[in-house]
């Protein structure tokens, strides 16, 4: 599906995968799996510019566009899964500001996002409010010079390592009582902090975020009260085409490590390559592979070309990697027999990190609605 890229955009995924390769592996080997997020990681990804990508022209960025997005995380998933959710975050919680940030607000910000001297989240899920964004109970009360929020997040990647979170919160308008604001909080801010880390299947640096009577001025509201659903929904838009292409870095680690397992497992006398069983599979791997990248690649570039349909073929884009993927990880863990359930080996940790691709950003069943609305109301 390369065929689909210029020469300039193959130039850069090849870049990107050399970069994963030679500087992203090593850290993974060190660190392994973790909750944390290493400082070198951050160092690594910011020397060679990849947070750039998240900032305007103007300030030092490269213009944020879906398909470099993509390439990056294609290539980060399957090496660390750390770096892949380090570079989302520092997107999903950047992206609000280049959407509705003043120039006051983007050039403090956005400037030290993208030359990675903070570290940016993206708060919107709720204990009760996943898909139903509607349901979001934290609240912003206006104060004098500014406003007061209370409530509680939950499912925040790179909660504990954020130096900054963008944060969603009702603030009910005449006529619109469920209206959203979103709002830039600071790390250190009196009454907003970590409230628990959450331990997962796939481990990363997940929390639940607390906000007790905490005061935040004015001028850290983005564009106006009431903007904060418009300000989520755009920003989702640009990076749910990435979820895809994550799960499409997954899913080819798994499918080479199956077909070189495959070529060297002896089993009856012969490779298990050899046995009509084993090619079935690892054709039918290799044909989900084909088809999810190029729904990946036609939605980032439509997106980019501000084409027809985005949101339909960003949710399609959506869907079929996630849950291809899942099924090629799967398969992969088949091939590998007892190997792929042994905790350690590289099919196992993708088999539990490929899971929560098909839940966050959109579940499976959003995207179905999304994309069925979109086919019905046209």
């Amino acid at each position: 599906m390369d065929i689909m890229l210029s020469a300039d955009q193959k130039r850069f995924k090849e870049e990107c995968r050399i970069f994963a390769e030679k500087k992203i592996a090593p850290l993974a080997e060190k660190y392994g799996e973790t909750d944390e997020i290493p400082a070198d990681l951050v160092r690594a990804m910011a020397d060679h510019g990849l947070f750039q990508l998240l900032a305007p022209e103007a300030l030092g960025g490269k213009a944020v566009k879906s398909l470099p997005l993509c390439l990056v995380r294609e290539q980060l998933a399957g090496v660390y899964c750390p770096a892949d959710v380090t570079f989302a975050m520092q997107g999903l919680g950047s992206y609000p500001l280049v959407l509705a940030g003043n120039e006051e607000q983007r050039a403090r910000f956005l400037t030290k996002l993208g030359a990675g001297k903070l570290l940016a989240t993206y708060a919107l899920t709720e204990p009760e409010a996943g898909s139903d964004v509607g349901a979001i109970a934290t609240e912003a009360r206006e104060a004098a010079g500014g406003f007061i929020l209370n409530g509680m997040k939950r499912f925040i990647s790179n909660g504990q390592a954020a130096d900054m979170a963008v944060t969603f919160a009702k603030t009910p308008l005449p006529g619109k009582p469920k209206a959203l604001s979103a709002f830039i909080v600071e790390k250190g801010r009196e009454g907003f902090g970590v409230h628990k880390r959450l331990k997962m299947i796939a481990p990363h640096d997940l929390a639940e975020l607390k906000f007790e009577d905490c005061f935040l001025p004015r001028e850290n509201l983005l564009g106006n009260p009431g903007d904060g659903l418009r300000i989520a929904l755009g920003t989702l838009d640009l990076f749910r085409v990435s979820v895809g292409a994550a799960a499409l870095g997954i899913a080819q680690t798994a499918f080479d490590a199956a077909l070189a397992y495959a070529k060297t497992r002896v089993q009856f006398g012969r490779p298990i390559a050899g046995f009509q069983g084993i090619q079935f599979k690892l054709a039918d791997m290799a044909t989900e592979l084909d088809a999810t990248r190029a729904l990946v690649y036609r939605a980032a570039l439509r997106q980019d070309a501000k084409g027809e349909h985005i949101t339909r073929v960003a949710s399609m884009a959506k869907l079929y990697a996630t849950e291809a993927a899942f099924r090629i990880v799967d398969q992969s863990v088949q091939i590998h027999g007892g190997i792929g359930v042994m905790a350690g080996t590289t099919v196992e940790r993708l088999y539990r990190e490929i899971r929560a691709l098909r839940i966050y950003e959109g579940t499976t069943e959003i995207q179905k609605l999304v994309i069925a609305r979109s086919l019905i109301d046209r």
